[in-house]
């Protein structure tokens, strides 16, 4: 079973590397883009059958060590 993790920082959090990227692209003649959120994405493969099973362990690890859930939010997929 694989599962994906989407972690973005929370709205209203300040996102310096998003900024940078919006920049970039203005330089570059992408005048359209008027705001950038960057974020991370974590592919796990799980030895887990069971899909609520493993949905529940991956959120532990989310809230253990893969997001810091005071400034940013995740978001799982299990396929």
């Amino acid at each position: 079973m694989k599962a994906t993790v989407t972690v973005m920082l929370k709205n209203g959090v300040l996102d310096p590397q998003g900024e940078a990227v919006r920049r970039a692209l203005g330089s570059l003649g992408f005048e359209g883009v008027e705001g950038v959120r960057q974020g991370k994405v974590i592919e796990l493969d799980l030895g887990l059958a069971d899909r609520s099973a493993a949905e529940a362990e991956v959120r532990q690890m989310c809230e253990k060590l893969l997001a810091n859930t005071v400034i940013e939010s995740y978001r799982i997929e299990i396929a």
